[in-house]
């Protein structure tokens, strides 16, 4: 089984040794996606529903870059620094999966890089 890694521009680049995606066995397995802008690399400024909002764009840049597209997502994972935001994270999220949702676990954490209130991580059909 061959695995392709997936590389954009469109998302913000990798800030470790991880690759944004990777394609292999008719799946995307995506990294987890926090809210940095791609251009600056900068985290967006505002509360969880701008950085779920700037997640989620994230990660339908991957997907694309993938040749695939949130419409494919069949799993994603929810990473909170804090479970009393689910209610702002869970109302952007439903615009962008609006049909079909994937199977999703949501987990508080004690903490995400850079300060980040939200990250998601999706596995999509390629």
């Amino acid at each position: 089984m061959s695995r392709e890694i997936v590389q954009t521009p469109e998302a913000p680049a990798a800030v470790g040794p991880y690759s944004q995606a990777v394609k292999a066995g008719g799946f995307v397995f995506c990294a987890g996606q926090i809210p940095l802008d791609p251009v600056t690399g900068e985290l967006v400024a505002g509360d969880v529903t701008a950085q779920t909002e700037r997640v989620l764009q994230n990660v339908k840049a991957v997907l694309a870059a993938a040749g695939s597209s949130l419409e494919q997502v069949v799993k994603t994972t929810v990473f909170l620094q804090d479970l009393g935001d689910f209610a702002a994270m869970n109302a952007v999220y439903a615009r962008f999966l609006p049909n079909h949702p994937p199977a999703r676990s949501t987990i508080q954490v004690a903490g995400l890089p850079k300060g980040a209130r939200v990250e998601i991580e999706v596995t999509a059909l390629a």
